[in-house]
């Protein structure tokens, strides 16, 4: 089992920027924990700023047959219709994950143009909502029928 777990843009913050919103755990201290809590699971961690980057990540997750992808895509939730676009073309399951409640903050946050192409989306429960995206996957791969 392979699951991808991307960050976008200012992720590489957390735990600096605005730990009242996003919380106090760096993105090392949450990559410790998920493999700590997944340790049969091969779990790839990419942090991009960068909008292209992250879209060459969602394809690579298709071209190196990944299992699933994590992916808190940041602002370019609100904004990049051509992320929307890359995950909306790869067969792999995405669910989309944000440590803040988007629907409790500003208007312009509230809407995700990612979400519709994504398997789910979990919202509002920090870094525990990257475990329960990871532990989706996990079971859902279980389920699946074998070829």
């Amino acid at each position: 089992m392979k699951i991808l777990v991307l960050n976008g843009p200012n992720l590489n913050l957390l735990g600096k920027r605005e730990p009242a919103i996003y919380g106090r755990i760096t993105l090392q201290q949450l990559e410790k924990m998920l493999r700590e809590a997944f340790p049969d699971v091969t779990l790839e961690f990419v942090q991009s700023n960068h909008e292209g980057e992250l879209i060459d990540q969602l394809h690579r997750a298709e071209a190196e047959h990944f299992d699933g992808v994590v992916f808190n895509p940041g602002g370019y939730t609100h904004t990049s219709v051509a992320i929307r676009d890359a995950v909306a073309a790869i067969s792999v399951p995405v669910v989309e994950v944000h440590l803040s409640n988007l629907h409790a903050r500003e208007p312009f946050r509230q809407h995700s143009l990612t979400a519709a192409v994504c398997e789910g989306q979990i919202v509002g429960l920090g870094a525990i909502g990257y475990r329960l995206a990871i532990e989706y996957l996990v079971e859902r791969a279980r389920q699946k029928p074998k070829r």
